[in-house]
């Protein structure tokens, strides 16, 4: 029986930006004069995964880049840029989980983020409101799939892996959390969540 459910965050409860849905960064350049690939090859692919995991803050290891590759910008403005354009809210998604919620359902964010973007979207966009807790990968020192998110994040919230339920849009994550004795299940956007509880 399920008891708790699990919500990934992007891909899932926020899917890129407010008013189309594409990535937060389809008009960087244009915006801030910082192309898109270029802050990949220099910032996410070297230093996110350090970030991500709690080793390192995100204005630690983004500021020096910015420093380097867009001199102009600074990192407090390419954050705020960032949080605004990836928060687009799938609003009937948290109505389900409100209803199940209230039918004694546990509902928590179980997500890859760092420190900064995880308390912006508890406090900023308000997923506390809708959400029993938060455990993510900054916090946690892992991130998914790591078999480590999931042990630390079942051993927190003191519920058994058979008794929660995964929604999220990786593959190689609901396939971890199923190795780690949890039932999952692939968000497509077109499901619902009492039918996905049920099965």
């Amino acid at each position: 029986m399920i008891r708790a459910l699990m919500i990934d965050v992007d891909g899932v409860v926020i899917r890129g930006r407010p008013k189309d849905g594409r990535p937060w960064s389809s008009r960087l350049a244009d915006d801030l004069g910082l192309d898109a690939e270029e802050l990949q090859r220099e910032f996410f692919r070297p230093h996110w995964d350090a970030v991500v995991t709690g080793k390192s803050t995100l204005h630690d290891r983004l500021a020096p880049v910015l420093a380097r590759i867009a001199s102009g910008l600074s990192c407090e403005d390419l954050i705020a840029y960032w949080f605004e354009n990836d928060a687009r809210i799938d609003r009937r998604l948290l109505q389900e989980i409100d209803a199940l919620r209230a039918q004694g359902l546990r509902a928590c964010l179980a997500t890859n983020q760092e420190h900064a973007r995880a308390a912006y979207l508890m406090d900023r966009l308000g997923l506390a409101k809708h959400f029993d807790g938060i455990y993510y990968s900054a916090d946690l020192g892992h991130q998914k799939p790591d078999a480590a998110f999931f042990q630390k994040v079942e051993k927190a919230v003191g519920i058994p892996g058979e008794c929660l339920l995964l929604i999220d849009d990786s593959s190689a994550n609901i396939d971890a959390a199923r190795r780690m004795g949890w039932k999952a299940s692939c968000w497509t956007g077109e499901d619902r969540l009492a039918e996905l509880v049920a099965i």
